[in-house]
């Protein structure tokens, strides 16, 4: 463990540090910083983890997101017409009034499932993305 420590400044919406305090005091952590910690170490790992999706690849990429976000349902929509060649179907639910969870079935090269779960994690309004692959043996 790096025993260098710097410290940083984060500004987060109250909401948002309000569900995390949450998950931290329910988990046992002993302090907030841990639980930073933990999350970049999870975030890191996922990071390596999607750098290593390569080849022919079959896949589902979750997705969860704030409906009531001006513009993001037409840029959803566009970014999933850009990547029709490798998306083979889709399934929308309303969960709440404002969220939306989209479950998308892919099938292509691991570069291409990665590019496009970063297209939708990179907007405006979108919670969360999860992509999850597995590969397609000749």
């Amino acid at each position: 463990m790096d025993d260098d420590l710097s410290r940083i400044g984060i500004s987060l919406p109250k909401n948002l540090l309000d569900r995390f305090d949450e998950i931290l005091n329910f988990r046992g952590y002993s302090s907030r910083s841990e639980g930073i910690r933990d999350a970049i170490r999870t975030y890191i790992t996922y990071y390596k983890w999607m750098a290593d999706v390569k080849g022919e690849r079959e896949g589902v990429i979750t997705m969860v997101y704030d409906h009531d976000q001006r513009g993001l349902l037409m840029t959803i929509t566009d970014v999933q017409h850009e990547f029709h060649d490798i998306i083979k179907a889709s399934l929308h639910s309303h969960v709440t009034q404002n969220r939306c969870l989209e479950v998308i079935l892919v099938h292509g090269d691991g570069a291409q499932l990665k590019t496009l779960a970063e297209r939708l994690m990179s907007q405006k309004g979108v919670e969360s993305v999860k992509l999850t692959t597995i590969a397609i043996d000749s």
